[in-house]
């Protein structure tokens, strides 16, 4: 048929065998990741588009309306030893995948341009499954059952023969500005105009403008939309049909002077070709010669004969599309390789796939490792080594080691409800002032703000602040003995000390319940911060700490009652202590109570402080019993609380601090671990771990992307 193959191969710059492969590249959905050389015809529904086509690609389109307007149609010419016509479905590329290995299986074949001028409508409209508008999901008037009016499938009509020349255009729907009442809604409207501008917004895009010489070419929406994507002019070509409905001198002159680049110019320029008319039933040579006979006539004999009819416009068209394949080539396999290490680092950023079971166990036992070695570096205050505990907020070993010295430290000076009776000798010399300096906090810890851990109002309390001792504490004792002494002369019963014990140590609750919140809180803020460091995904991390929520909260409270336990241990027990400390301390204790007594009596003697024994026994006999009873009741009551008091501290760390929060088997620290992530329910792991919506859609958006461009690499290699 006339223009339709045998064409000078001259004028393509490129091997068919290239541009074979672009139209491959488009079959794998490759141009919606990357844009490809392509022929893209555009322009006003009724421009003449349909009969450009059927011209330029002798492709006997049908006159009814909406079969082939509805969606993309790609015509492809390719020089085959075996002469054919066949019609295929390329998805568009949002189709499941379902949906896409349906429209893969459809498939029409005829073996000449004559028998698809016979079949082409049913092959269009019939209504079988696999027929085209009713496999595309089209809705009109021959198939009411279709559920969209246009579609982002495309028609592939592919034609081979050992006389073809290669070429491939693409036409898309015609833009309308006015709707049809039960055909077209503003919707669709909508949906045309962003379907042609999303082909001609690519960069390696021809844009064929089709404008009907009998409209304001000034006025036509579709060079204005191709300047805005096209603004140097270098891809748009326009068309120019129907001269042979103008009648005027003036409208052909018109027509000449934009051909002639005298009117809004174009890099490409503009082409006039006159094509088949609808009242024509048939292609053939005799009408093709007598249209293009046209051009011999004036106004039109003067135009640059490379400027009008179907094989001038053919030729250049094979010429450009040739062009921008060799340019865009070696670019598109640098560019498919660069879009796929892209796809991975995406991928690979997103972390592993979680819509397994075993993927999401897996994704939460990785989670799991990097966290409890993030504590044992931690807990072994092995900070260089990892990354993570840079910050000095997550020195969680340091921290409390310096919190327990302070609490100490803090204990030892004001847990007591008095102060002691100083003893010159036994003391140096430091009073009670002296005594209350050592009260004085020394900060060593980087104190976390509970007021950014809600969650743990329940279990801690960090408000309380330890006072000063009193003073008088020998008043104190008179009251306590005269209050509960016996017919007994010499001594006082078991009861009286365990009392005195229980009201000098009544700080020690609160006191512990400081220390231990304190300790809680830096716990607590490290397991946070180190969720949050190795958690990657904000919903995972947050349906990870509402997971563990409840069970940490447990453990510190645990915690939190072993130390009261061991508070309640010391209080309310009979004093008692097999600590052989507490009768040497006693007993110096007693010791210097006398010689404190008999200091203004001792005499040096042969480099000796002696004294005589009339004095000692004067001292002593001189001592009432009540008096002698409070003194020892003191001193049996400092000895112990000093014994008792270093032993407490020693069991709070060793077994609240150390055993319930930190190394032993039930720490917080230890929760969360592989173990604890094997042992959740299915749907407890599909909640926490399980990808989200979004993210799995991505994913598969990924995957999709990667075979394509996968494929790509494979063909353009």
């Amino acid at each position: 048929m006339p223009g339709t193959g045998g064409t000078q191969g001259a004028k393509a710059l490129t091997s068919p065998d290239r541009l074979h492969k672009i139209d491959q590249l488009r079959e794998k959905n490759v141009g919606a990741h990357m844009p490809l050389p392509q022929l893209v015809v555009v322009g006003d529904q009724s421009s003449g588009k349909s009969s450009l086509l059927e011209s330029l690609t002798g492709i006997p389109f049908p006159n009814g309306q909406g079969l082939c307007t509805r969606y993309a149609t790609q015509i492809t010419h390719r020089r085959d030893a075996v002469q054919a016509i066949t019609i295929t479905i390329i998805p568009g590329p949002d189709a499941a995948d379902e949906e896409k290995e349906r429209l893969k299986a459809y498939q029409e074949t005829v073996e000449s341009t004559d028998e698809l001028v016979t079949r082409f409508e049913s092959i269009l409209t019939k209504h079988r499954k696999l027929e085209a508008n009713a496999a595309m999901g089209i809705r009109n008037d021959l198939n009411p059952e279709g559920v969209r009016t246009f579609s982002q499938d495309v028609l592939k009509i592919e034609k081979c023969g050992p006389a073809e020349d290669y070429l491939t255009v693409i036409d898309v729907p015609g833009i309308f500005r006015n709707t049809e009442e039960g055909v077209t809604t503003e919707s669709d409207k909508r949906l045309v105009l962003d379907m042609v501008k999303s082909y001609i917004e690519q960069e390696r895009t021809v844009i064929l403008a089709v404008l009907p010489s009998t409209v304001d070419i000034m006025t036509q929406e579709i060079l204005n939309l191709a300047e805005r994507f096209d603004q140097s002019g270098e891809r748009t070509l326009g068309v120019l049909t129907k001269p042979d409905l103008l009648t005027e001198r003036s409208t052909k002159a018109v027509v000449c002077d934009l051909v002639n680049g005298k009117k809004r110019p174009l890099n490409l320029g503009y082409y006039v070709v006159r094509n088949r008319g609808a009242d024509e039933d048939s292609e053939d040579s005799q009408s093709f010669r007598e249209r293009e006979a046209m051009f011999k006539q004036e106004p039109w004999c003067h135009l640059p004969p490379d400027r009008v009819g179907i094989v001038a416009l053919r030729e250049r068209l094979q010429e450009l599309l040739g062009h921008i394949t060799d340019r865009a080539f070696p670019k598109l396999r640098a560019q498919a390789r660069k879009m796929l290490d892209a796809c991975k680092k995406e991928l690979d950023d997103l972390g592993f796939s979680r819509q397994t079971e075993r993927e999401q166990q897996q994704y939460l036992c990785d989670i799991a490792g990097q966290f409890q070695t993030v504590v044992r570096d931690a807990l072994g205050a092995n900070y260089t080594s990892n990354e993570t505990l840079e910050s000095d907020e997550l020195r969680l070993i340091t921290d409390i080691v310096n919190m327990t010295d302070e609490f100490n430290q803090e204990f030892s000076q004001l847990s007591q409800s008095r102060f002691f009776q100083p003893v010159a000798s036994a003391d140096d010399g430091e009073s009670d002032d002296g005594r209350r300096a050592h009260g004085e906090r020394h900060h060593h810890v980087n104190e976390p703000d509970a007021s950014k851990f809600p969650e743990l109002d329940s279990i801690i309390d960090t408000h309380w602040t330890p006072e000063q001792p009193e003073g008088d504490i020998m008043g104190w004792i008179n009251r306590i003995y005269h209050r509960s002494r016996g017919a007994d002369l010499t001594t006082f019963g078991p009861g009286l000390l365990l009392g005195a014990f229980r009201e000098q140590s009544n700080k020690w609750a609160p006191f512990v319940k400081l220390y231990m919140s304190k300790v809680i809180l830096i716990i607590h803020r490290f397991v946070m911060t180190v969720l949050a460091r190795v958690c990657p995904d904000p919903r995972v991390l947050d349906e990870l700490q509402s997971a563990l929520d409840a069970d940490l909260r447990e453990r510190y409270q645990a915690g939190m009652d072993q130390a009261l336990f061991l508070v309640s241990i010391e209080r309310d027990m009979k004093p008692y202590t097999l600590n052989q400390a507490f009768s040497r301390e006693l007993q110096r204790l007693r010791s210097l109570r006398i010689s404190d007594k008999l200091g203004e009596d001792f005499i040096d003697r042969f480099d000796r402080k002696v004294v005589y024994m009339d004095k000692v026994k004067s001292e002593l006999g001189g001592k009432n019993n009540v008096k002698y009873t409070e003194e020892d009741i003191h001193d049996i009551l400092q000895v112990y609380y000093d014994i008792a008091r270093e032993r407490f501290v020693d069991y709070v760390y060793r077994l609240a601090v150390d055993n319930c929060l930190l190394s032993g088997p039930t720490s917080p620290l230890s929760l969360f671990s592989e173990k604890w992530v094997l042992a959740l329910q299915t749907q407890s792991l599909a909640s926490i771990a399980g990808e989200s919506l979004r993210v799995t859609g991505r994913r598969d958006q990924l995957n999709k992307k990667m075979q394509d461009l996968q494929s790509a690499i494979e063909i353009l290699r």
